[in-house]
């Protein structure tokens, strides 16, 4: 039985539990992911048998006529005259956390529809006992609403450059264009003086094996695996490794100790190639993301256009108009 057919057996036999976990779960709401809003609008109420109509009179008009259309959004509740729709529900729903996705809609919408009735008579209660006036909650309720406007401008401005046509025309752009990085295979002997690595230089000169000499001296963990780093770029190393491995020829043994700030270093370059470019599907989600750091930075490069920002020091001092506002402010 799966996790899914046993939290299903669960809340079929005691519904009680299933609540439990949806009010602990549901008031986080707005935190989370998406779910119900995929597919509850697929769903369809359960069949009913509705009686034929009697064939209308001569001359009256077709049965369709005058009759309204089905509401694109039906309301689904009225609390004090106060309608919830079903665009709440879903819009509930897609805020749900991945443990609840998986729960039937048929098993979903009543869950839903208690907690937004539920929702709308406490907001009823707060309301009546006046907590919009007290101060904490006034400035609470000032930062949601702040914060709701400062999503709707990213949103905007952000989410046409995040369609699939965009990302792949990045991915063409960015790596499909260039041609692939160069890599190098290397193994390595970390010790802690410079020395030591002196000295199993020399014995390697002697005609010594690499991986067990790695695997006697080397303090990095992959000692045991005779030193093997793999293939990998040249940003994925420190600089003063890079530069050493880079330089080698397949083969080689770099003839002094390399000191970077894990301690000094006895490389062996292996090989090396010129990896393919990434697939769109492999850089999908990385390029996604450089998309969102790249562009909220332009978006809130622009706004600050035409607006006065003034620094402080914790203190209440004014930093000096030269200071980067990067820089960390004064203890």
């Amino acid at each position: 039985m799966s996790r899914f057919d046993r939290i299903s057996a669960i809340s079929l036999v005691r519904p009680q539990f299933f609540g439990r976990v949806m009010r602990i779960t549901l008031p986080a709401l707005l935190l989370c992911g998406t779910a119900y809003a995929q597919t509850a609008p697929t769903q369809t109420a359960p069949t009913q048998t509705t009686p034929t109509p009697a064939a209308p009179p001569p001359g009256a008009p077709p049965p369709s006529a005058g009759i309204a259309p089905a509401p694109a959004d039906p309301v689904v509740a009225r609390v004090n005259g106060t309608n919830i729709r079903q665009s709440d529900l879903r819009a509930a729903a897609q805020a749900m956390p991945d443990n609840a996705r998986g729960v039937p809609p048929q098993m979903l919408y009543p869950m839903l529809l208690e907690q937004a009735v539920d929702g709308q008579v406490l907001l009823l209660a707060a309301k009546k006992a006046g907590l919009e006036h007290d101060p904490v909650v006034a400035k609470q309720m000032a930062d949601a609403s702040d914060r709701a406007l400062q999503t709707a401008m990213l949103g905007r401005e952000i989410g046409p450059l995040l369609t699939e046509d965009a990302l792949k025309a990045r991915y063409d752009r960015d790596i499909a264009s260039k041609p692939g990085q160069e890599e190098v295979h290397a193994k390595h002997i970390l010790v802690a003086d410079e020395p030591e690595a002196k000295k199993i230089i020399g014995e390697l000169k002697k005609g010594g094996d690499f991986a067990a000499l790695a695997k006697k001296y080397s303090t990095d963990p992959g000692g045991a695996q005779g030193g093997d780093l793999g293939f990998f770029r040249r940003e994925e190393m420190v600089p003063e490794f890079a530069g050493a491995a880079f330089a080698m020829k397949p083969g080689e043994i770099s003839s002094v100790p390399v000191h970077t700030q894990f301690g000094w270093h006895v490389i062996q370059l292996v090989e090396r190639r010129t990896a393919a470019p990434q697939t769109f599907e492999a850089a999908r989600d990385e390029l996604r993301q450089k998309i969102i750091q790249d562009s909220v930075a332009a978006v809130i490069a622009r706004a600050k256009q035409g607006v006065s920002v003034e620094l402080f020091n914790p203190d209440g001092s004014p930093v000096a108009p030269t200071a980067d506002p990067a820089a960390p402010a004064k203890p």
